[in-house]
């Protein structure tokens, strides 16, 4: 199994004075880096409204690279705005992913949109940045992927990345709609779809991850990198009900692939799991792993999906 050594929550969006539209949650962490700092994007809450409904923003924070909790600067703006009426993004933008592509800044986005039977819908846009990942404008006013006759609903958690000059866009699609405690909880599993241009999409229309702990377990944050030969997926899951406390709360779990498509699960080998204690010791989610100067580090989310922030852990030895 891996290991990994947790270092403690690095960003808190209680703490940022200043900002109205960020006051809650620092979700889905990604990460872009520059040459004395590391810029770390997450999706973020104001105040809920009379109704008790809320929006998503997307926000950076910026950390110094020696120093990754020491924080340099936070985004005085969203880096994108929300979309027009009836868009696919009118309510929010969460979770967002990010790759450099030459001269630009490219984010892969989940827009969000209210619905009426069920509390949302989600699908998958692009926007692209040129100035150096500061501000994002939209490729277009709809997704790039979205709702189709296998993929019915909620195509969100985008990650993308680019392997041998291929383009590759993993993400959650929604499988079904359970009613729990009169209120309806998604159930979303993990695909991928590939590119040749990061603008035309091919769905491989299969469930990458099979389940474990139950057969509507919920799966999210597929993010894959490449080391030592192999193909390494860590994502988060969760069970289908119930599962804002400790007891079925998000956890992270691992896969690993020769050839992408073809994934063998193994959570045991995952590595990290929830603290006695603080504030990750209800749930861990949404993981994101990256290098920096030698080491492999770890973004996560805490307890009540990132509300109070994110942290960090450092591998203790390679991934084999």
């Amino acid at each position: 199994m891996f290991t990994w050594k947790k270092l403690g929550k690095v960003f808190s969006p209680q703490e940022v004075k200043g900002r109205s539209w960020l006051k809650e949650f620092a979700q889905a962490p990604a990460t872009l880096v520059f040459d004395d700092f590391v810029r770390v994007y997450f999706s973020c809450r104001p105040p809920a409204d009379a109704n008790g409904q809320y929006v998503s923003y997307s926000a950076y924070v910026d950390l110094d690279r020696d120093d990754l909790f020491k924080v340099r600067n936070v985004s005085e703006q969203p880096i994108l705005g929300l979309g027009g009426v009836g868009e696919f993004d009118e309510f929010g933008t969460y979770p967002v992913s990010v790759i450099r592509d030459g001269d630009e800044v490219r984010a892969f986005y989940a827009g969000w949109t209210r619905c009426e039977s069920v509390p949302f819908n989600v699908a998958i846009g692009c926007a692209i940045s040129r100035d150096d990942g500061k501000t994002f404008a939209k490729a277009g006013n709809g997704p790039i992927l979205s709702y189709s006759p296998d993929e019915p609903f909620v195509l969100s958690g985008p990650k993308i990345r680019r392997f041998n000059d291929v383009w590759y866009l993993w993400y959650i699609a929604g499988r079904k709609w359970k009613v729990v405690d009169g209120r309806a909880e998604p159930v979303y599993k993990i695909r991928m779809a590939t590119s040749q241009d990061g603008i035309h999409w091919v769905k491989q229309n299969k469930d990458l991850i099979e389940s474990r702990i139950e057969e509507d377990e919920a799966q999210a944050s597929p993010d894959v990198f490449f080391a030592n030969g192999k193909y390494h997926m860590f994502f988060c899951y969760r069970h289908s009900s119930h599962y804002r406390g400790k007891a079925n709360g998000y956890r992270i779990g691992y896969a690993s692939s020769t050839n992408l498509t073809d994934w063998v699960r193994d959570d045991t080998k995952a590595g990290i799991d929830v603290s006695e204690e603080g504030w990750d010791a209800e749930m861990i989610s949404y993981p994101h792993v990256f290098e920096l100067d030698g080491k492999t580090y770890l973004a996560y989310l805490g307890d009540q999906v990132g509300r109070y922030g994110f942290g960090l852990a450092v591998l203790d030895g390679t991934l084999a």
